[in-house]
């Protein structure tokens, strides 16, 4: 959090500044259809893996065409999950940097939203294409600057990204992530404590703790779905272990929290019946592999990040400060971030058990009749 905290402050700093000189840098002119591209994505995970069906179309409407990406250190697993992708570099390690800017692209696509020295960093590779989204100085440094909303859903978005190549936007496919073998096979290692019980799958941790339910709630939901006769397994990353101890400790389950890589991570969720999770990376992660997902939102913007279709259930209180979240900063709550407070155990439990059954998540033995074998209403 605190390279965080620095890289938005250089960016109010110098960026506006690094703008006005990078104006100034000349671009090289288009030579026929792209043969390779560079998409900058600095952020989350959550931004990351909302851009994969971009990549694949670009992939598919130029299939000859190479695709590397700029990225940071935290998101840049998510990019090993698609295989359309040649080259990940890292937008925070200098030398990488400095490579991906010496590479030749016929189009570079600037994928952030607000912040201003990626787009400096685009004009620095002099691709005779520029694309990026058009929310403040950063407008003049792209040969196409795009408009971008906060009420459009961010994979609708970063497909308006392609309006300049003539990529028309194609119906999502799911699951849009692979994960490596390797990575299923140590999953499946991990799951064997489990006996092969169906489980859902708990993420409690968040990027901001105005963004956490709690982890007693959470076990509350463990202790129902043991009722149910189903497991649980909680993710995360270290800095979640705690919780994943306090949400399995009735004996409901298992704490992966800070023993599984990212993409182990994903071969978990892959297996389980449903994830539960707040508004986080974890959360699009279990979208992207086309998992059913209970999701809570507060301070996050639901039109925007909130999963799309019938396989998803999202609880959102509506509170009239909420969302409050703008371009990835939340300021701080007032209200001790009631809109995830207000979210009652019982109204998860109820998505959840709806959501498992609607899905056919739920074991054989919840859905019959003990007596005349009939299915429960």
């Amino acid at each position: 959090m605190g390279q965080l905290r620095l890289l938005k402050g250089l960016d109010s700093c110098v960026g506006r500044i690094a703008v006005r000189i990078a104006a100034f840098i000349p671009q090289r002119l288009p030579a026929g259809p792209p043969a390779s591209f560079l998409l900058i994505r600095p952020g989350g995970i959550g931004d990351a893996v909302h851009l994969i069906p971009t990549i694949s179309a670009i992939k598919t409407a130029y299939p000859d065409a190479t695709i590397d990406v700029l990225a940071e250190k935290r998101n840049s697993a998510i990019f090993r999950l698609s295989p359309q992708i040649r080259r990940v570099f890292h937008y925070d390690r200098p030398a990488e940097l400095f490579r991906a800017l010496c590479g030749s692209y016929d189009v570079v696509i600037d994928t952030e939203q607000w912040h201003r020295l990626s787009a400096v960093v685009a004009r620095m590779a002099r691709a005779p294409v520029l694309i990026g989204y058009a929310t403040n100085e950063r407008a003049r440094l792209f040969t196409h600057p795009i408009t971008y909303s906060q009420d459009e859903y961010e994979i609708d978005s970063f497909f308006r990204l392609l309006t300049p190549l003539d990529v028309a936007q194609r119906k999502v496919s799911f699951p849009f992530l692979a994960i490596p073998r390797e990575a299923v096979e140590r999953g499946d290692a991990l799951l064997r404590e489990i006996k092969e019980k169906a489980f859902v799958t708990i993420f409690p941790g968040a990027s901001i703790p105005e963004r956490r339910w709690g982890a007693e709630r959470f076990g509350k939901i463990a202790e129902m779905l043991a009722a149910l006769g189903m497991a649980v397994v909680v993710v995360g990353g270290r800095e979640d272990e705690g919780q994943g101890k306090v949400i399995v400790a009735g004996g409901a389950g298992l704490n992966l929290a800070g023993r599984t890589s990212l993409s182990e991570t994903a071969a978990v969720i892959q297996k389980s019946a449903l994830l539960v999770s707040g508004d986080s990376g974890v959360l699009h992660i279990a979208v992207g592999l086309g998992v059913p997902t209970v999701s809570l939102f507060g301070p996050g913007r639901a039109k925007k990040w909130a999963p799309r279709g019938d396989r998803h259930l999202v609880i959102d209180k509506g509170l009239t400060c909420s969302p409050c979240t703008t371009f990835g900063t939340t300021p701080p709550c007032p209200i001790a971030a009631r809109c995830m407070r207000d979210i009652t155990v019982d109204e998860v439990c109820n998505a959840v058990t709806v959501l498992l059954a609607a899905t056919g998540g739920l074991p054989s033995s919840c859905c019959q009749d003990k007596e005349g074998g009939k299915r429960r209403s």
